[in-house]
């Protein structure tokens, strides 16, 4: 009984060390700086504020003509986040590699 206790107190004390946390797949993004922000909201919801170095393309005029870098990581945002997962599929079926940061309010990377 008493091995029992010293094995479960020290796999308990183990446990609680400092544990690194795993990155997530935005801060692998954000570490490469290799990527582009693209606001897909209206202009108008665009200019009351942004996510700071986002360009502005709204949702319903992502095509084929869009000019972004493929070798980039495209991040896309909107107001609440279906805007951005239409932009995301969008941009997803012509090639390019997407993250959807979702909603503008939730998002974390400085604003402007």
């Amino acid at each position: 009984m008493k091995k029992i206790l010293i094995i479960l107190t020290v796999l308990l004390i183990a446990g609680c060390g400092n544990k690194k946390e795993t990155p997530t797949k935005l801060d692998q993004i954000l570490e490469t700086n290799n990527y582009q922000i693209v606001d897909v909201r209206t202009k108008e919801e665009y200019e009351e504020g942004h996510v700071k170095g986002a360009i502005n393309i709204p949702y319903d005029t992502i095509n084929e003509n869009t000019k972004l870098d493929k070798n980039k990581t495209i991040m896309v945002y909107c107001k609440s986040g279906k805007r951005s997962a239409i932009a995301y599929n969008t941009l997803k079926e012509l090639g390019y590699d997407v993250y959807d940061l979702g909603a503008y309010d939730s998002i974390t990377i400085e604003k402007e």
